[in-house]
């Protein structure tokens, strides 16, 4: 069983930045889907990006221009760098694995954002 390692999160003004990261315990980036996922208080967790095993990135609406998914094969090893943050892009944020019907998730890591 794949398990994936979160961090990165903190406390930061808005306007800052942060760059999330998780490792996998084996080398799956080729044969997975990554992606980033956030739940805010008292809300469903929610996608945020995701990198196809081919390399193809997904961001939703709210973080297009801001956020920006990558690898890293030989780390084992997906980012998340979020700029310009917004209080909205508080949360816990998840990394998850998927493969096929396959998936495992993080245990996340906090990310606030204060004005």
């Amino acid at each position: 069983q794949t398990q994936l390692v979160e961090s990165g999160g903190g406390l930061v003004q808005a306007g800052g930045r942060l760059r999330l990261s998780c490792v996998a315990s084996r080398p799956i980036l080729g044969a997975a889907t990554m992606s980033w996922h956030r739940q805010a208080p008292g809300r469903q967790r929610e996608l945020v990006a995701s990198i196809s095993r081919l390399g193809a990135t997904n961001y939703v609406n709210e973080v297009k221009g801001r956020f920006t998914i990558s690898r890293d094969h030989a780390k084992n090893t997906v980012y998340l760098q979020m700029n310009n943050l917004k209080d909205e892009d508080t949360g816990t944020y998840y990394c998850k694995a998927q493969i096929q019907n396959s998936y495992t998730w993080g245990q996340g890591t906090q990310v606030t954002v204060s004005s």
